[in-house]
């Protein structure tokens, strides 16, 4: 008990020590179980007693206020009846309260137990302050508020007025996708695990947890061959992803990138769409037609087919779409500048319909509903974005105009609030430098700009877990921003990790050779660990020494130079070297007669005197014979 400990920790200090006791600083205390139930007894009465007088107040207050309401020219009888009420003998006045308040539930004990000695509650009252004083004292009322609690209140209603200083921007990571653009981003439900798709048909894999600050992928495939990779999306539950490249077949793989499904061929010469199995495929229509939806788990036959037409009534090709967020609405981005949207369970006729969304002729590169399913944004390929209320579909609440696009899946999204529009421009190459762009949903007035690179920004992505934004821009780079405060795990996991340090090559130290009956004398020493052996193996004048390098210029030490230091190699050597062309004798002759007429040295000066003038035959023209008739030209 903790009298025993208290024995222990005083008459003997190190038998204390040993036991445990003295860590605490004070002695054990001991508690009086009856005199702590006593104080909490005339506590509640204290509060009960508290309540009854406010009420009576009330009451009194209320009384004074209907009498002046009925008699408000006679103050006299609002001061005798007040102090008519204030006549009352304690004991009718208790019978009163009892009368009032029976109908209502009081905190403790009865009232009865009021009549306590005043010299009692003075020494009960000396004890609540030692105990403040000694221990921690009961918790704060609720609307208590501490200057630090005042600070963070002041913060967040910063936060609310400027939004600016909710986008995570103060720190970024760079993920190096290859050298063509990133065409596609994907990031599951949780964040865990980011994927990207780009012009040079990979798709990489990256987790954030198992990444170190290498920003390696820890996976590179090909799913579709020799086709660029279009969009990637994990399922809600993150365990699946889709991918959608150049060629008419989707498919879906698992975490891991191992394919799941994938969408068969349909027939190219079947005229109606919605007999025929899945997109079609043809030389002669190049563009599907038709927005599908698909089960997973039949990959035979699609499960719905929406034919979007224009004004005429003719079929236009649709270049985007997407799922609303509770999955019951089906929206799509066509080339004749409409927006069009389905219900899910009703494929022939629209439910709400936009002809003029964006120019005629340009693709719509991406669509997207908000996270409250009231507002939809489109990014289109006449660069511009605009934001609509499918409530009233038929004219953009707000749009922002100059904003390039080159690329035919150019990003829009919402932040985790459904305050902040975001987009990615695009530049050409030497241009300047792409930027994401920030826009008020309420305004559309530009809130922020980040200069993400000296190339175009595709793919923008803002997760609302982790609170941080991913970008694919055209020039194979992933990057990722995050604040260190505001956001949560995701790059925050990977750029605390050291790299990991390279193995060297096992390659390097010898092959173990298990000879378990040979002699003493031929067995070898079992090899305890790879590194030991290598460390010996440095040390090692025979094993660690350096190749010399070959031998420049005619050789030295013994050794024979590069090209030999013989007759027969020197000749070979300028043989090999001599790029002349004698098969015309004559001019290989005339090509040194000017230098050995101004410098004669071997032949000229024994003959100087005997020598005849050198004369040459000139070069004679050949006769045109393109005149004479065939008879006369001559036969070679």
């Amino acid at each position: 008990s903790l009298a025993d400990a208290a024995a222990l920790a005083g008459p003997d200090p190190e038998l204390a020590a040993t036991m445990g006791f003295s860590g605490f600083g004070k002695k054990a205390r001991t508690f009086d179980l009856e005199a702590m139930f006593e104080q909490t007894r005339r506590t509640a009465v204290e509060r009960s007693r508290k309540v009854l007088e406010a009420r009576e107040r009330e009451k009194e207050d209320q009384a004074e206020k209907e009498f002046r309401c009925l008699h408000p020219d006679s103050p006299a009888s609002a001061s005798s009846a007040i102090g008519a009420q204030s006549t009352l003998t304690p004991r009718d006045a208790a019978c009163s309260e009892s009368e009032d308040s029976s109908g209502e539930e009081l905190t403790g004990p009865s009232v009865q137990s009021q009549t306590s000695a005043p010299g009692q509650n003075e020494d009960t009252d000396e004890e609540e302050e030692e105990e403040d004083e000694e221990f921690i004292g009961p918790p704060l009322p609720p609307g208590f508020k501490d200057s630090d609690d005042d600070h963070d209140d002041d913060d967040m209603q910063d936060e609310d007025n400027n939004p600016v200083k909710k986008i995570p921007d103060s720190h970024e990571i760079t993920l190096q996708h290859g050298t063509k653009t990133v065409s596609a981003l994907g990031l599951d439900p949780s964040g865990a695990r980011l994927v990207t798709g780009g012009y040079d048909y990979d798709v990489r894999f990256w987790d954030f947890a198992g990444m170190d600050a290498s920003l390696q992928a820890f996976r590179s495939l090909q799913p579709c061959e020799c086709h660029q990779i279009k969009s990637l999306q994990y399922s809600s539950t993150g365990d699946v992803i889709l991918v959608v490249s150049g060629n008419s077949q989707a498919k879906v793989l698992d975490r891991d990138g191992f394919p799941v499904m994938e969408c068969i061929k349909g027939d190219q010469y079947i005229v109606d769409m919605t007999n025929t199995k899945v997109k079609k495929e043809s030389v002669f229509k190049p563009f599907s037609r038709t927005v599908r939806t698909w089960d997973v788990n039949n990959e035979k036959k699609h499960k719905g087919v929406f034919k979007p037409r224009s004004v005429q009534g003719k079929r236009v090709i649709p270049t985007t779409c997407t799922y609303s967020r509770d999955g019951k609405l089906i929206a799509a981005g066509c080339q004749d500048g409409s927006i069009q949207i389905w219900d899910r369970n009703m494929s022939v006729h629209t439910k709400f319909h936009c002809r003029q969304a964006h120019a005629p002729g340009t693709d719509t590169s991406c669509l997207t509903f908000s996270y409250d399913g009231t507002a939809l944004a489109s990014r289109g390929g006449d660069d511009t974005l605009k934001i609509w209320d499918i409530r009233q579909f038929k004219k953009p609440l707000n749009s922002a105009e100059r904003l390039p696009s080159f690329f035919p899946m150019t990003d829009c999204c919402f932040s985790p609030d459904d305050k902040i529009l975001v987009t990615g421009t695009s530049v050409k190459r030497g241009g300047g430098s792409g930027k994401l762009f920030f826009f008020d949903r309420e305004t559309f007035q530009k809130l922020y700009e980040i200069d993400v690179t000296n190339a175009s920004v595709v793919r923008c992505l803002w997760h609302p877990k982790l609170n941080q934004i991913m970008v694919g821009t055209g020039n194979g780079l992933a990057k990722v921003y995050y604040d260190p405060v505001k956001s949560q795990r995701g790059a925050k996991l990977c750029v605390v990790k050291t790299k990991r340090k390279e193995r060297q090559a096992e390659t390097l130290t010898q092959d173990y050779i298990i000879t378990p009956h040979a002699l003493p004398m031929f067995r070898e020493p079992r090899q305890r660990s790879t590194r030991k052996q290598l460390e010996k193996d440095r040390l090692d004048p025979l094993k660690s020494h350096k190749p010399e390098p070959p031998v420049a210029g005619p050789g030295r030490g013994g050794r024979v130079g590069t090209h030999g230091g013989t007759l027969s190699s020197y000749i070979v050597k300028n043989i090999a070297l001599d790029k002349t062309d004698d098969s015309n004798p004559r001019e290989a002759i005339l090509r040194h007669a000017k230098e050995a007429e101004e410098n004669p040295y071997w032949v000229a000066p024994a003959y100087a005197k005997t020598q005849p003038k050198t004369v040459f035959a000139e070069v004679e023209q050949e006769d045109d014979e393109t005149d004479k008739p065939e008879w006369k030209k001559r036969k070679i």
